[in-house]
């Protein structure tokens, strides 16, 4: 309710219709023809990213940008994949979400700062993966959010994922580099180029 009153109060959107599962989404893009679709990744009878490929295939010009609480890789990229051409974390204002909106109808990709943050880093990580291929991709992340300096309620935070899953990680991390602290962490980390900030 909160969006579509924001996006009507909006000048030149128009809210044309509202759905509330993957079913009366298609129906409603085939019915509606919108310009835009703003989607959620949970829906009742499925998932958001299934209604965005299936939304596609009946109109590919439509502009597609999820609106959800998950920013962890997976469900970005599987959005992305899906042909999602924006991306942002609820909770976003006022002024990403018009900005957004009118980037997707004017056909651009947009991703709001936290996703674009997250997906520039793993692209980072992506670089040097080869230095450390026994890490997992994750443990690649965390890695190089330790090599900046982070503690694991940072770490967490900026991957979206609670403290105790990160300790997972950087014990498997010590145990794959066998190294038996974070300061050895850091040096085998930096030595390999990770912990440098996106440019």
């Amino acid at each position: 309710m909160g969006m579509t009153a924001l996006l009507n109060s909006l000048e030149a959107l128009e809210v044309v219709a509202e759905a509330g599962s993957v079913a009366e989404a298609i129906d409603c893009v085939a019915t509606c023809r919108p310009d835009v679709v703003v989607m959620d990744l949970q829906l009742p009878d499925g998932s958001g990213v299934t209604a965005t490929r299936n939304i596609l295939t009946v109109d590919p010009t439509i502009g597609v940008l999820v609106v959800t609480m998950f920013a962890d890789d997976d469900a970005v990229f599987a959005a992305m994949r899906a042909g999602a051409r924006g991306y942002l974390v609820k909770g976003a204002g006022q002024e990403e979400i018009e900005r957004a909106v009118r980037a997707v109808a004017a056909g651009e990709a947009i991703l709001g700062p936290t996703v674009a943050q997250r997906a520039m880093a793993m692209f980072t990580v992506r670089g040097t993966a080869s230095a450390f291929p026994s890490l997992t991709q994750r443990e690649q992340e965390v890695l190089d959010l330790l090599a900046r300096g982070l503690d694991n309620h940072a770490i967490g935070n900026r991957l979206g994922i609670n403290e105790k899953t990160i300790r997972n990680h950087v014990s498997n991390v010590f145990t794959k580099l066998q190294v038996t602290d974070r300061s050895q962490a850091i040096v085998k980390a930096r030595e390999a180029g990770l912990g440098r900030e996106p440019e």
